[in-house]
């Protein structure tokens, strides 16, 4: 017999209950995320006026050291008729300080460099190809940053860069420095390939150039990866996730213009003994793999803004594989550069070249692979650990070349007023 409630008593289903716990865990997250929303608000208003007065010194640093740097580039131009060598060279120092200058805005952000493996300093007199990953814009910045303390590297080096950087506030400088500027696609491939040829006939030798800058891949990673893949994929090549594989034209035409030959047509980049200062031509490939902790890359507006975390990237010169290319000949300089490639080690022909090249980003894909998962590079061979070093950046130096910057924008603004009253 079942039980009927008394009158007045409310029914079972009909009494209050307690707040359901998803709901009170739900208000609960609300009121922690408003409460660190509200505690976050300070932080994220100092960064953005912080970004705001990064943009204005950014914006008033190009509007000095740029127009300077014509206006000193147009005032010796008597010069580079009557001493060419020491014309490229002052030009090449003053293009190293504006360099130093985009570098000097991720350094006072946080964004430093840890370098891996050999010390290029060691072959910073010589002639050499570096030929790097790409993965965002903030690759140019990194290596504008890490080339610094690399004796006159940056004042003598080539950039091969996409058409787009030509229309940036960077453009004019870098077409009178003798930077190329690729067009990427292609319906433009041969054409560029041509230009690109006829560019370093022109300009590499006759501005003492020693450098160039080069990435082989042709785009951004996030770009080129799923094409990467597919072809990959459909031509039986190694299947990449870090890196791309590289495309071989720039690098064909750069050895073959700037490689040095013997007598008997075979390559004499990497022996010093045979050539004399003149022709010793192109010496070295410096194969450099450029890491991101997180495989985060930072981009240019990132390296301007200073909106991300301080962060260190890694930059990581590899150990050659002679097991894939033997080299006949005994090796200069193998006992301290073993993490660079002669040029007499590196084959010209266009099939092997490739080969060679897809060789170098599969290890590049494996060293990347080791990074993400142990935030270190692998030691060399013959090494228990790998040795990293910290680049650092003067700050007297940084100070100096920025006052010279802003004191030339104030005489060549005094010196333009001045004529302009006189003529009108």
């Amino acid at each position: 017999m079942t039980a009927t409630p008394r009158r007045g008593t409310p029914a079972p289903a009909l009494r209050s209950r307690p707040p359901s716990a998803p709901a009170e865990k739900d208000r609960t997250e609300s009121n922690v995320r408003m409460a660190m929303t509200l505690e976050e608000a300070p932080w994220l208003g100092w960064l953005l006026v912080k970004a705001l007065m990064r943009f204005a010194f950014m914006v008033a640093n190009n509007l000095v050291a740029i127009p300077s740097y014509i206006c000193y580039v147009i005032i010796l131009q008597p010069l580079r008729v009557l001493d060419s060598k020491r014309f490229w060279y002052i030009e090449g120092i003053m293009y190293k300080w504006l360099l130093g200058m985009v570098a000097s805005w991720g350094w006072y952000a946080g964004y430093t460099v840890m370098e891996w493996g050999e010390d290029i300093k060691a072959v910073s007199k010589d002639e050499a190809v570096m030929l790097v990953n790409h993965q965002a814009t903030g690759d140019v910045c990194t290596l504008m940053m890490c080339l610094q303390d690399k004796g006159l590297v940056v004042a003598q080096m080539m950039w091969l860069m996409d058409h787009i950087f030509k229309y940036t506030n960077f453009g004019i400088v870098s077409l009178v420095h003798g930077d190329f500027f690729i067009r990427q696609g292609r319906s433009y491939r041969d054409q560029q390939l041509l230009l690109l040829k006829k560019h370093l006939e022109n300009n590499y030798r006759s501005r003492d150039r020693k450098w160039i800058v080069l990435f082989p891949e042709g785009g951004f990673l996030r770009k080129r990866r799923e094409t990467s893949q597919a072809f990959a994929k459909k031509n039986n090549l190694p299947f990449l996730t870090n890196v791309t594989l590289p495309r071989s034209g720039a690098t064909k035409i750069i050895l073959n213009a700037l490689v040095a030959q013997q007598k008997n047509g075979s390559p004499a980049g990497g022996d010093a003994k045979e050539l004399d200062s003149k022709s010793k031509g192109l010496q070295w490939i410096i194969d450099t793999t450029i890491a991101y902790p997180k495989a985060e890359p930072i981009d240019i507006q990132t390296w301007i803004l200073g909106y991300r975390k301080p962060t260190v990237t890694h930059v990581h010169y590899r150990p050659f594989s002679l097991t894939v290319f033997p080299c006949e000949r005994p090796q200069p300089l193998a006992t301290t550069l073993q993490r660079i490639f002669p040029i007499k080690d590196v084959p010209l022909e266009t099939d092997d070249l490739t080969t060679w090249l897809y060789q170098r980003f599969v290890e590049k894909e494996d060293l990347l692979s080791h990074f993400y998962e142990t935030g270190a590079f692998p030691p060399s061979k013959g090494h228990k650990e790998a040795v990293s070093r910290e680049m650092t950046l003067s700050n007297m130096w940084i100070f100096l070349i920025q006052s010279f910057a802003f004191l030339s924008g104030y005489m060549w603004y005094n010196i333009i007023q001045y004529f302009y009253h006189c003529l009108f």
